[in-house]
């Protein structure tokens, strides 16, 4: 039998699908816009529909963000004291500023690592 990856460039598929590309050809795109997924891929026919990130990327997201952010916002009222409303203008457009792009740098990282590690749903056999 022929092995299916072997017409295909060796890839590191999480690499790949970081920067928002096929994580089995690497060219292909992986998102249809910021964060929705393609049906398949332009390139290489790959078929997505065993990427299901699900709150993964969130997940991890809140966690690396609210500590940066906890910190940054405890060290800034401990050091300065300064009113709610600067506390506000600080935090809420950095959080944003943060979550954006980590959103889909981890949803593909985690599409990607699903991809090569060929994970699936849990299955008994009976």
């Amino acid at each position: 039998m022929t092995d299916p990856q072997a017409s295909y460039p060796d890839v590191d598929p999480g690499r790949a699908a970081m920067r928002g590309r096929c994580p089995r050809c690497g060219e292909g795109p992986l998102f249809d816009g910021f964060l929705k997924l393609r049906p398949s891929c332009s390139r290489c026919g790959l078929d997505y529909a065993f990427a299901d990130a699900g709150d993964g990327p969130a997940a991890f997201v809140v966690l690396i963000v609210g500590v940066v952010v906890i910190g940054l916002a405890l060290w800034v009222e401990i050091s300065f004291s300064p009113p709610l409303w600067v506390h506000l203008l600080l935090w809420l457009p950095l959080s944003v500023i943060l979550v954006l792009p980590l959103m889909r740098l981890f949803k593909g990282l985690l599409i990607g690592l699903q991809y090569r590690n060929r994970a699936a749903e849990g299955r008994l056999d009976a």
